[in-house]
Parts: structure tokens; C-alpha cells; sequence
């Protein structure tokens, strides 16, 4: 979703034991860069509902959100200001299956490991990093931090 070069999107670490999903992406505005799964959040979509919806979209997983790592604000390299909400994730069902026009590669990998990629490697190296180092150093917020979205109009009388 983006109002007046606001993009706000969604991103998740999903682990798997010891190791975390990164993609390689193959979209226009990111082509070879790896990343978390991760997109844009739609008009009137939950944020939670959205993070899992991209992450099914794009790698075939189903994930069960458990926990943050915060919330990001940044000018990505297309020059929008993001707010991009991260998330923890583990699997739940479903298998890999790319989503072969925006997603080429796959790979499962200590975290750790991820500090080693160069930042022409890494799609928003500095917002990635920062999330890398908080997930390193266990700098995580339980979920229900986050509320489920309300449908209803409240009414103050």
C-alpha cells in the first residue's frame, strides 16, 4: 500500500531450527537481490493477515506469526519513504514454490551467515542488517504486540 510515496509493507524471517528463508528476488526494482520474504500491505488488509499472505504468495509456505523485530522506516533505493513492519515466522504447512516471476532462488541459512553478503547483494542493505543484528542479538517483541484489525466503525456517543 502507498499513499503520497509512503509504501508500507511487510517482511518475515521464517525459521526453521537454527536457520532462516531468504529469497532472491527478480522484480524490476530489485533484480538478484536476496531479502526476506516480504510486500506491500493492501488497502484494508490486516498487517499480520498480509505478512502471512506474502509469504504464501511468494514461497508456498504457510507460517504461524510468532513474535517482531520491530518496525522500520526508511528511503529505499526507488526513493519511497517504506515503513515496513518484520516479522518472525515459523512453518506450518505447505511446501517451496516460488513464485517464479518475482522470485528465482531459495535458500535456507544460519543467520550468522547472513553478515557476510556483500550490501550490492542484499536488497536495502542497511534495513536488512539492522534486522539481521536484531534477530543475532534476540532483540525480539512477542506478537500481540500487534492488534487484529477492526472491522467495525466504532461510534462515540
Amino acid at each position: 500500500m502507498s499513499q503520497d510515496g509512503i509504501v508500507l509493507v511487510v517482511s518475515v524471517s521464517i525459521f526453521n531450527e537454527a536457520d532462516v528463508l531468504i529469497i532472491k528476488e527478480n522484480k524490476p526494482t530489485a533484480v538478484e537481490k536476496w531479502n526476506f520474504p516480504s510486500g506491500r500491505i493492501e488497502y484494508g488488509e490486516d498487517i499480520l493477515y498480509s505478512a502471512r499472505r506474502e509469504v504464501k504468495e511468494e514461497t508456498g509456505l504457510d507460517v504461524k506469526l510468532i513474535g517482531t523485530t520491530g518496525v522500520y522506516n526508511f528511503i529505499s533505493s526507488t526513493n519511497n519513504q517504506v515503513i515496513l513492519f518484520h516479522f518472525i515466522g515459523e512453518v506450518t504447512g505447505g511446501s517451496i514454490n516460488l513464485e517464479e516471476d518475482e522470485i528465482s532462488e531459495s535458500k535456507w541459512i544460519k543467520v550468522s551467515d547472513l553478515l557476510k553478503f556483500e550490501n550490492e547483494d542484499l536488497r536495502e542493505p542497511l534495513v536488512l542488517k539492522q534486522i539481521i543484528n536484531n534477530l543475532l542479538k534476540k532483540n525480539l517483541y512477542p506478537i500481540n504486540i500487534y492488534n487484529e484489525q477492526v472491522c467495525e466503525k466504532f461510534h462515540l456517543n
